[in-house]
């Protein structure tokens, strides 16, 4: 009888029929991934250098007796953070929060408020309201700067436009930059002249995009111009203002060249925004650990607030058109 053998099994060749297929080591999903990200990665790195970088060496001066006078520091922990709250640079912290905050609530008011207002009255959609719109407008175009210089010309006291006209009605010339409760207002006034006119135009180009629809559906219910207003125009706003919202609010909290070139944060501090405090400390002061404890600081309530704010509008504001 002859043995039965099992013969080995033969491996099939590559190419033949059942062979395992080899996976590629990339898949195509992956490699757009990573090409993707290549492109991004010189905006990451310029992130990283100029803003990442700066905001963490902020942190680590904060913890150091840095004058900037001197080459090298020394780590001394929490101790700017103590003075900041608790010590002597406390009330100079309140004082200027809340003469930002002051300064803040007025601008917002002005770009809201009059912004509304502006755009309610220059409606119109004929060549000289155009013009009109325009003329506003400009004042947006003009540096700070500029508008600053301007401005210490009209606030003069003794020859300065303003008095000039109140002296015609009989009042008295007024120190506008030079005493405590005007000072503030002042600066008020520059800023107003310049966001008045930017304020009409985001509103305007927002109700044009408006469906006339709802109006004459609304003036066929009866409703007056009153009742559209807040009950068509105001809500459908609701986007626009949150935008000017935020944006007037974080341009508004790091106001400083009206400030430094009208008041100088006077007179006895009552202009000293948080901006202009951190660079008294920095420029005048030469304490670099205290700037970069307050700037640190300021850096933090910008954030709370901002997110604080974009939270709640995601529960009252409306998107529809």
């Amino acid at each position: 009888m002859v043995a039965m053998t099992d013969s080995p099994a033969k491996t099939p060749a590559v190419g033949q029929a059942g062979a395992p297929e080899k996976k590629p080591l990339m898949t195509a999903r992956t490699k757009s991934k990573i090409i993707d990200f290549l492109f991004v990665l010189p905006a990451l790195a310029l992130l990283a250098l100029f803003t990442y970088y700066p905001v963490a060496k902020l942190v680590q001066i904060s913890f150091t007796d840095w004058n900037l006078l001197s080459p090298t520091w020394d780590w001394v922990g929490p101790k700017n953070w103590i003075w900041l709250f608790t010590g002597s640079g406390a009330k100079y912290l309140w004082n200027s929060l809340k003469i930002t905050f002051l300064y803040s609530l007025g601008e917002i008011l002005a770009t809201l408020v009059g912004g509304m207002i502006l755009a309610l009255i220059f409606s119109r959609m004929t060549r000289g309201f155009s013009a009109m719109r325009a003329i506003l407008f400009v004042p947006k175009y003009v540096a700070m700067s500029s508008c600053a210089v301007v401005f210490m010309w009209i606030l003069n006291t003794d020859y300065g436009v303003l008095n000039y006209f109140l002296s015609l009605v009989g009042v008295a010339p007024v120190d506008w930059l030079g005493q405590k409760s005007t000072a503030l207002l002042s600066v008020l006034m520059t800023t107003c002249w310049r966001v008045l006119g930017y304020g009409m135009m985001i509103y305007l180009s927002a109700m044009i995009g408006i469906s006339p629809q709802y109006y004459e559906a609304a003036a066929l219910d009866g409703a007056t111009r009153t009742q559209q207003f807040f009950s068509i125009t105001l809500p459908l706003l609701s986007p626009t203002t949150l935008f000017l919202l935020v944006t007037t609010f974080l341009s508004s909290m790091k106001v400083f060249q009206s400030v430094d070139i009208l008041t100088e944060g006077g007179p006895s501090r009552s202009t000293e925004v948080f901006v202009y405090l951190i660079y008294r400390y920095a420029m005048v002061d030469f304490r670099m650990d205290r700037a970069a404890t307050s700037a640190v600081m300021f850096f933090i309530i910008l954030l709370v607030v901002t997110v604080a704010t974009m939270k709640y509008s995601n529960n009252t504001v409306n998107y529809d058109s």
